[in-house]
């Protein structure tokens, strides 16, 4: 796989347009940090780490919905393997004026975009979440 959490978000927006309540993929840290954002900004329910049906470690995320609807509109790749996007604190992308989150990953670790502005410091954009 060359795109890991090109795959994790891939996987998020299927199981949500299936209506499912969760999906597995496989764990990693960079991929739970990831999650750790999406949970404390409040677009997932949370995730456990579990062992998968093959016997490597695997994440179960619960996702959220609203009214039946998923909580996550829309959910985009910014930063790929091939093209990566580093940018400074005055520099990172608001999302729908400020209605969305980017991710970013920063020296101090994987954190939303209104954290890095307040941690003053910039990083490689991973995804948007809206």
């Amino acid at each position: 796989m060359n795109d890991p959490i090109g795959d994790m978000l891939t996987r998020i927006r299927n199981a949500q347009m299936r209506g499912k309540s969760t999906v597995m993929t496989p764990a990693s840290k960079l991929r739970a940090w990831v999650l750790d954002v999406l949970a404390d900004e409040g677009y997932i329910r949370g995730y456990e780490k579990t062992t998968g049906a093959d016997g490597h470690p695997a994440i179960e995320i619960s996702l959220k919905y609203f009214d039946g609807a998923p909580v996550i509109r829309e959910i985009k790749r910014v930063s790929t393997p091939g093209r990566r996007v580093y940018l400074g604190v005055e520099d990172i992308p608001t999302v729908r004026q400020g209605l969305g989150v980017s991710i970013v990953s920063t020296s101090r670790g994987v954190m939303s975009d209104a954290h890095a502005r307040a941690a003053n410091v910039g990083g490689e954009v991973l995804c948007t979440v809206f």
